[in-house]
């Protein structure tokens, strides 16, 4: 209700999208490097989501929708409305670099074990 009443006025559609963009950084980076990547840790997958997730939010609050358009001020720290072109591929790049530098403790055979069973849905035994 808060949101609402200080969104007052905005165009629902984009408050929509940035809905969307948040879900979208915090979720398709960790969720496409788990499917088609092998080294991604549990780490480097968390990394990534909670990445996505408040650096969307945080640039969405220093964006013109915020800092313009509700705050009434004269300009914004951040050029874009919607963050999710930057949050985005952020959020790939950490889940990378965190799961490249922490230890690995997924074999490959593991892995080829998981793949197998979320393709054929067995386990393969």
């Amino acid at each position: 209700m808060l949101l609402g009443i200080t969104f007052k006025g905005q165009n629902v559609a984009f408050m929509v999208s940035l809905a969307f963009a948040i879900a979208a950084s915090g979720n398709f980076p960790a969720l496409l490097l788990a499917i088609f990547w092998r080294r991604l840790s549990t780490a480097g997958a968390v990394a990534s989501m909670l990445t996505g997730t408040f650096g969307t939010i945080l640039l969405i609050w220093l964006s013109p929708t915020v800092q313009v358009d509700v705050l009434h001020r004269t300009a914004a720290w951040f050029p874009l409305k919607n963050p999710a072109l930057v949050t985005i591929p952020l959020a790939f790049l950490v889940g990378i670099l965190v799961s490249l530098l922490g230890t690995v403790r997924q074999s490959d055979a593991g892995y080829a074990q998981h793949e197998r069973q979320m393709h054929l849905g067995t386990a393969g035994d």
